[in-house]
């Protein structure tokens, strides 16, 4: 369910009310360590964070008018997701969430290839997510990126 808010205000405004702690909660989780240089924005219809132009021109190769995006964090109907490009294109770090998760979880982990669906609002890990965000700098996202998904950039 894809949003047409334009701003990360209208965004969080029109969810509902059972949602918007855990939105707000995961946002500052994000962008309290977030590493320099990813800009949080709309994309997708969700909650963004992308590599901006400025940084990398080319930007995303599906449109490179859009930044290279990175995270993403939506309401959706019976679930808030929770995107991580980085997961998907590294297997080490999609390993290792996955592990962490089952030490600090009491509910099985719920994901797709980049996509982490939090089911039960009382038990997401904002710590583990709070350690994933710090482990991929914006180079070495942008080196993943290039070597995983665009091989024409080589």
């Amino acid at each position: 369910m894809q949003s047409k808010a334009h701003t990360l205000a209208d965004y969080i405004a029109e969810l509902p009310e059972d949602r918007k702690a855990v939105m707000q909660q995961l946002r500052k989780t994000i962008n309290d360590n977030l590493p320099k240089g990813f800009q949080e924005g709309m994309g997708y219809g969700m909650l963004g964070y992308a590599v901006p132009h400025s940084i990398y021109p080319k930007g995303y190769h599906c449109n490179p008018k859009d930044p290279l995006p990175f995270m993403g964090l939506a309401s959706q109907k019976n679930f808030v997701a929770f995107y991580h490009m980085g997961m998907y294109a590294d297997k080490k770090l999609h390993d290792w969430f996955v592990a962490e998760y089952a030490k600090r979880c009491k509910y099985k982990l719920d994901m797709g290839k980049s996509c982490v669906r939090f089911k039960k609002m009382d038990d997401i890990p904002y710590d583990l997510i709070a350690e994933l965000t710090q482990k991929v700098s914006v180079q070495d996202w942008i080196n993943l990126y290039e070597s995983a998904f665009n091989k024409a950039s080589k």
